[in-house]
């Protein structure tokens, strides 16, 4: 997130599985972009042994002031943002899989291609130590945890987290990773491909691997998702109030073959959400440093060169801090299928070399219908970069997402 048998009777098993549709239980299915639970097939393959299966979707419609391809007139984008399969397996209850996909491209992009999102061998040994080989999301930021599916505004807060990613938050890699106190601590740590090894006229062509490591406390009630996964909100499930620390290393991991420049990125997290008789608040603070001892490629900073050769998990990397603040409000309160969520986000990432900055805030409400399995979505954002020509500096956005989870 071995067992040895005849083929013959490998394949009689798995055909009297698939046939026999009683045999199909609802179960956890942890499998998601940040593995949060939600429920999922689970076709018995044995005694102790069996194959998850679920999807995920997200479609939204979007209009942006002077986001149209003439750069003056305001866009009108209908887009299905994202596409992934759920698959995972188990013998007994150490050696698992998972195989997750997704669609490529964002909202408005004509991409329709699949490609793979998590592909992870998983040694689960005790809850204080495990061992996950493959592509999964590191330690890192609370958001790239949660992802898209599990944020509590609609889209994922870019602008503050940047860490980077061969795609959507992954990397190829070995982690360990545990919870022990009963989940009252969760550590994570491991080695990963990283940043800017895909030509060899950029800073990774020594090979040096990426070094990740996050310790988060729960002082409250442990955070129920599996993993060092977490969650955006948790509907009032929970009451939570945690702390992170999350840090990137990675010599050569920027810059160019002749000009390469160390990666250092740390971050801290707060989270608290907590239950009451008026509705279900949620906020969530944090705070990123990103250190750079050279100019990425295509950072569009001073000095800045163009990524040759292309590729995953190249350039773009920036020096300097950020900020994120976001604040929800679920209320109790059932209306038709569902419950209300207003919220509210803001974050800023303050460039050091340009001496710029860009920002966003978000106004929206969520229509819980259940959890992150089934929610409609609606949010306003202002957008403020000061790179930009003053006309196009500052830009507004609406936009109606819906999504599902089965």
């Amino acid at each position: 997130m071995q067992c040895t048998t005849t083929r013959a009777a490998a394949d009689s098993r798995t055909r009297l599985a698939l046939r026999s549709t009683a045999t199909a239980t609802i179960a956890a299915l942890t499998l998601s972009s940040a593995g949060a639970v939600f429920a999922g097939a689970e076709f018995k393959l044995g005694d102790n042994a069996g194959v998850t299966a679920g999807f995920g979707l997200r479609t939204s419609y979007t209009n942006r002031e002077n986001g149209a391809p003439n750069g003056t007139s305001s866009s009108n984008d209908f887009a299905v943002e994202s596409v992934r399969l759920y698959l995972g397996g188990h013998y007994g209850n150490v050696v698992k899989g998972t195989f997750n996909t997704e669609k490529t491209g964002g909202p408005g992009s004509n991409h329709d291609d699949i490609r793979v999102l998590d592909a992870i061998a998983q040694f689960e040994f005790t809850p204080s130590f495990n061992v996950w080989l493959g592509r999964f999301l590191p330690p890192s930021d609370r958001p790239n945890l949660y992802g898209p599916y599990y944020a509590l505004p609609w889209s994922y807060p870019g602008i503050a987290s940047n860490y980077p990613a061969v795609f959507a938050g992954r990397d190829d890699g070995v982690m360990i990773w545990g919870k022990p106190f009963d989940g009252k601590v969760s550590y994570s740590i491991g080695a990963f491909e990283g940043h800017n090894k895909n030509s060899a006229l950029l800073s990774g062509a020594s090979d040096k691997p990426l070094y990740a490591a996050r310790l988060h406390f729960n002082i409250l009630d442990v955070e129920p998702p599996p993993a060092h996964y977490l969650g955006g909100t948790y509907f009032g499930s929970k009451n939570v109030l945690s702390v992170g620390l999350a840090g990137f290393y990675q010599e050569d991991g920027v810059g160019t073959v002749t000009a390469p420049g160390k990666l250092k990125i740390w971050s801290a997290d707060i989270f608290f959400e907590k239950k009451f008789a008026f509705g279900v608040p949620t906020v969530e603070l944090a705070y990123y440093r990103y250190n750079l001892s050279a100019v990425d490629c295509n950072s569009g900073e001073p000095g800045a060169v163009a990524c040759a050769g292309g590729g995953d998990n190249v350039g773009g990397q920036v020096d300097g801090k950020a900020w994120l603040a976001g604040l929800g409000w679920l209320i109790p309160s059932v209306v038709g299928w569902g419950q209300f969520q207003p919220f509210v986000r803001w974050q800023k990432f303050e460039r050091s070399l340009s001496d710029t900055n860009n920002e966003a805030i978000d106004v929206g409400v969520n229509y819980i219908i259940k959890g992150s399995n089934a929610k409609i979505s609606a949010m306003f954002t202002r957008f403020k970069d000061s790179r930009l020509p003053s006309a196009i500096r500052d830009a507004n956005q609406f936009l109606v997402g819906a999504q599902l989870q089965y």
